[in-house]
């Protein structure tokens, strides 16, 4: 079965919560990219506009790629917990997702 970026990154994101490395919900994912620990930061397509303007605004500040592609069902049912905010605090995991988001891009 051929698989779409987007299915491997979700699938990438499940791999990262079983290796316990993400940091989970807002406020822990705000501290993480200030203490500059994450690479990759997930805000939900379907989240508020105010939260994710403030975590737009602090990933830009830090150099942090935050991905807003997908639904907050899509990131829930991904990582197997009731979180759609989270980053990933591991640099393996977060380059091969930033990999495949410019592969997806360039297509």
């Amino acid at each position: 079965m051929i698989q779409n970026n987007d299915q491997k990154i979700l699938n990438l994101l499940g791999l990262a919560m079983r290796a316990n490395k993400l940091v989970l919900g807002t406020e822990p994912t705000l501290s993480a990219i200030k203490l500059q620990k994450v690479g990759v930061a997930f805000f939900p397509s379907d989240g508020g506009k105010s939260q994710g303007k403030k975590l737009a605004d602090k990933s830009n500040t830090y150099g942090v790629t935050l991905i807003q592609n997908f639904s907050r069902e899509q990131l829930v049912h991904a990582i197997g917990v009731n979180r759609s905010v989270f980053a990933i605090a591991d640099r393996g995991f977060s380059r091969k997702i930033k990999a495949l988001i410019l592969e997806k891009e360039r297509n």
